[in-house]
């Protein structure tokens, strides 16, 4: 099994599609890598040797912010938008949408459960 960035990659799909598994790495991202390492997209996982799997982990590791980190960056992100007082961060304070969403009907994801008033 590959294990790449600290994610096990699913062993029958195409490596192009695998490496989406890994939180920061899209589509176009995967392309680029395999592209890099000279690897071709149709390729499986599992038929990847280990020389293959190393390279692709040494371009993830040199070129790209993923897993952890990158969800470290987003959480740091939201939290200087929240104190800075931004109407981004204070949406997202309040647990309200934060790109101009209508609130009035619908947003219950963002929202929670609805709170009945004044039921008599």
């Amino acid at each position: 099994m590959a294990r790449i960035a600290g994610v096990d990659l699913p062993k029958k799909k195409r490596v192009e599609y695998a490496l989406t598994y890994i939180y920061g790495v899209g589509l176009k991202s995967s392309r680029d890598i395999l592209a890099k390492v000279q690897i071709s997209l149709d390729k499986r996982v599992h038929e990847l040797s280990e020389d293959e799997i190393s390279s692709i982990t040494k371009e993830i590791q040199a070129n790209y912010v993923v897993e952890g980190d990158l969800r470290k960056k987003v959480q740091m992100d939201i939290k200087a938008l929240m104190d800075l007082g931004s109407y981004r961060g204070i949406r997202h304070r309040k647990g309200l949408p934060v790109r101009g969403q209508t609130t009035k009907n619908n947003a219950r994801t963002r929202k929670g459960k609805k709170k009945t008033v004044g039921s008599k």
